[in-house]
């Protein structure tokens, strides 16, 4: 078993990878690994290679006048209407989608206006209109423009936007004729052999000086090797699948110290003693289940609350370097976890792939909504085009499958403590079963449901406030 050893030094080890660009998708395409389809312009740290490996890259923009300059361009070029600030957008998804097919079929792109739904920032809720059979998903709303690291934001708030690309992706996870998506998730994990390859170097170290602990700490980098990259649910060559992967990513850095959060979070670094236990720190990111409330017609959904929680759990390492779950964390794990999950909201809103995860977990689950409550046949919505990879093309990207690992070493005590594991797990079944969901037994969804006027939309209008 992984455990205490005379190494003056907490030991972290995690993966590194990053979020690409949002193209623009027209008519397919599909592309291979290295097709001219196939996008590869970093987003931020790094960048993926043919081979599928990550490896870092320089920020842009470090006094934010690019982003300053976009976001001034934006303000002239972007629908002027659009640009209002809303409490409540309302989109039509299956408006949206007839009006999509008919730019494509006449050969024309799809404009920013539909690739960011008209600025939605959030889902709060869904709705179905038998009387137009129209599925309609509405939130607040702003104005966007893009940053200078191709982030997507609201010009007001600056709080990331959702896009049509990810619903597409959540919408295929949960479509009419799929109902084997269990789960949409991302994990990333050492090789067995590198765990069994790291165990004998830790029982070969014996008792390490301080001022050898990096060096040492560098050798049992090397040791783990790379790391496996694992995408279940939606393919990983989307940008859904990435922000998976680079939020995770990013979390970790902020859990070992390497990177210093925008808002206050208790670090693991920071928390951590030489009683804090052995074993793999394992840390990942969940839907919070319980922000779910449906009507009691079923026809309606809101969400409410930040909708993201990070857990935690140590796992046991045998000198086979087979794992082995505990179902537990230690303390310094769960101040970390419980300090990031307090603080979500507040990243969210400064960070944008915290934004961006959030809005990916609020469509995971108003796809599975639409699933569940079989409105795809009651609306005789068979969503043809956003359905078929083969007109919508959203698989564009390279996809992760490799990194190398990437430590921190801090003077703690005698304990090895690494972060080796992680990922995001995404349930959407789960908080719509009925221990989870909270039916609003007052009518309140339906007032704001029937607030909403469909009957003065003009031909090929999918939004409006």
């Amino acid at each position: 078993m992984l455990g205490r050893f005379p190494f003056l030094a907490a030991v972290t080890f995690l993966t590194a990878v990053t979020l690409f660009s949002q193209p623009t998708f027209g008519q397919a395409g599909g592309g291979g690994d290295d097709g001219d389809a196939v996008e590869n312009t970093a987003a931020g740290g790094v960048e993926i290679d043919a081979e599928g490996f990550l490896s870092a890259r320089t920020k842009v923009d470090p006094t934010g006048a690019l982003t300053i300059r976009r976001l001034n361009e934006a303000k002239v070029s972007v629908n002027q209407k659009l640009q209002q600030p809303s409490q409540l957008r309302k989109v039509s998804l299956v408006r949206l989608e007839r009006q999509v097919k008919e730019l494509l079929e006449a050969g024309k792109p799809v404009p920013d206006d539909m690739q960011y739904l008209a600025g939605l920032t959030r889902i709060t809720h869904v709705f179905y209109y038998p009387e137009t059979d129209d599925i309609v998903v509405a939130g607040p709303a702003e104005g966007y423009f893009r940053t200078a690291n191709n982030r997507v934001v609201g010009m007001t708030t600056g709080q990331a936007v959702l896009q049509l690309q990810d619903l597409i992706v959540a919408l295929r996870a949960f479509a009419p004729d799929n109902t084997n998506t269990r789960v949409i998730s991302v994990s990333i994990d050492p090789t067995q052999e590198g765990l069994r390859r790291l165990n004998n170097a830790v029982r070969r170290t014996g008792a390490v000086a301080p001022n050898r602990a990096m060096d040492v700490a560098r050798m049992y980098r090397d040791e783990v090797g790379y790391q496996e990259i694992t995408i279940k649910g939606v393919s990983p060559r989307t940008h859904f699948a990435q922000v998976l992967v680079e939020a995770d990513y990013n979390m970790k850095l902020i859990g070992i110290g390497l990177e210093k959060p925008p808002v206050n979070i208790t670090s693991f670094i920071d928390a951590a003693t030489v009683r804090s236990g052995s074993g793999l720190q394992r840390w990942y990111f969940q839907p919070n289940y319980n922000s779910v409330t449906v009507a009691e017609d079923s026809l309606a959904m809101e969400l409410t609350g930040s909708g993201v929680k990070l857990v935690g759990e140590d796992e046991r390492v045998s000198r086979q370097g087979q794992r082995t779950r505990t179902g537990k964390a230690n303390k310094a794990s769960r101040k970390f976890t419980t300090s990031f999950t307090k603080s979500y909201d507040n990243l969210a809103n400064v960070s944008s792939v915290y934004g961006e995860l959030r809005n990916l977990m609020d469509l995971s689950i108003a796809a599975a909504f639409i699933q569940k409550m079989n409105l795809y046949q009651k609306s005789g919505w068979s969503m043809d085009t956003f359905g078929d990879e083969s007109v919508v093309s959203v698989e564009r990207f390279r996809a992760p499958q490799k990194v190398d690992a990437v430590l921190n070493a801090v003077w703690k005590g005698s304990y090895l403590m690494p972060a080796i594991a992680g990922g995001v797990t995404i349930q959407p079944r789960l908080a719509l079963n009925s221990d989870q969901v909270t039916v609003d037994t007052e009518g309140k969804i339906n007032e704001v449901k029937s607030s909403i006027v469909l009957d003065n939309l003009k031909d090929g209008q999918w939004w409006w406030d």
